[in-house]
C-alpha cells in the first residue's frame, strides 16, 4: 500500500538528498528547515540496528538523562510508602501512593508519563501490569524506575530522562528534544543518546552494528545521519 503525502511534505522531502548521510551539524540544521508543523514538534532519533532481538543478550533497554531535557514536562507517579513516599513528594512527584494508587489505576486512571516504584512495592504494582505494560509505563530496574533512590529517579524523570529499547525489528527510537531547541543543544542531546547506544553494542553482533540513523520531527521527512559524526 502506497502512502500518499501532502504538498508540504513533498516540498520538504525535495530538500533532503535521499542517498546522503549528513553530518550531525548539517542534519540538525536541515531537519529544522524541513519541519513544517505549525506547532513545536518533537524530534525523534531512530537507530536501525543489526541485532537479533529474539536473543535476550541482543536486546537493548535503558534510560538516559538528556543534557538539555526532552522539552516535555512529564507527570511522574511513585509507588512508595512511609519515608520513601515523603521523599518522592519532596522531590516533586505529581502523585504518590501505594494500594490507593494501584486502585486508582485499576479504575482506569493512566494520566501520567513515568511510573517509579520502590522494590517492596512491586508485588502490588504487578496487579496493574496489564494496564501499565502495553503503554511502556511499568517500572523496571533497567530504566532506573525500580529503586530505593526515589529522589534521584523523580529528579531524572523531571529533568529530561528518556528511555530506550529495541523493538521487534531491532530499531531504537528516542525523543531527543523539540524543533525549537537551539541547534547546539539538540546536537548535544543526540550525541548523548548516540554514545549510549553505540557503547551498548552486544558482543554477539558481528559486522555492522548500526545500519542507519535517522532524524525526524513529528511532521517532516527523515534526515539520515552519518554515524561517524555522532
Amino acid at each position: 500500500m502506497t502512502t500518499k503525502h501532502g504538498k508540504k511534505y513533498l516540498e520538504a522531502a525535495a530538500k533532503v538528498e535521499a542517498e546522503k548521510a549528513y553530518n550531525l551539524t548539517e542534519g540538525v540544521s536541515l531537519l529544522k528547515e524541513v519541519s513544517y508543523a505549525n506547532f513545536d514538534a518533537s524530534v525523534e532519533l531512530t537507530f536501525k540496528l543489526n541485532v537479533d532481538t529474539r536473543q535476550a543478550d541482543q536486546q537493548l533497554r535503558g534510560a538516559v538523562v538528556l543534557p538539555n531535557g526532552s522539552g516535555k514536562d512529564k507527570k511522574v507517579v511513585v509507588f512508595a510508602q512511609g519515608d520513601k513516599a515523603k521523599e518522592a513528594e519532596a522531590a516533586g512527584a505529581d502523585f504518590v501512593g501505594a494500594a490507593d494508587l494501584v486502585q486508582k489505576i485499576q479504575d482506569g486512571w493512566l494520566d501520567f508519563d513515568v511510573a517509579i516504584a520502590t522494590p517492596d512495592m512491586m508485588a502490588q504494582v504487578g496487579r496493574v501490569g496489564r494496564a501499565l505494560g502495553p503503554k511502556g509505563l511499568m517500572p523496571n530496574p533497567k530504566t532506573g524506575t525500580v529503586t530505593m533512590d526515589v529522589k534521584k529517579a523523580v529528579s531524572d524523570a523531571k529533568g529530561g530522562q528518556v528511555t530506550y529499547r529495541t523493538d521487534r525489528d531491532g530499531n531504537v527510537a528516542v525523543t531527543v528534544g523539540r524543533v525549537s531547541f537551539d541547534d547546539a543543544k539538540l546536537a548535544e542531546n543526540i550525541k548523548a543518546i548516540a554514545s549510549v547506544i553505540l557503547k551498548a553494542r552486544p558482543a554477539a553482533v558481528k559486522g555492522t552494528y548500526v545500519s542507519n540513523v535517522a532524524l525526524a520531527s513529528t511532521m517532516s521527512p527523515a534526515v539520515t545521519l552519518d554515524v561517524t559524526s555522532l
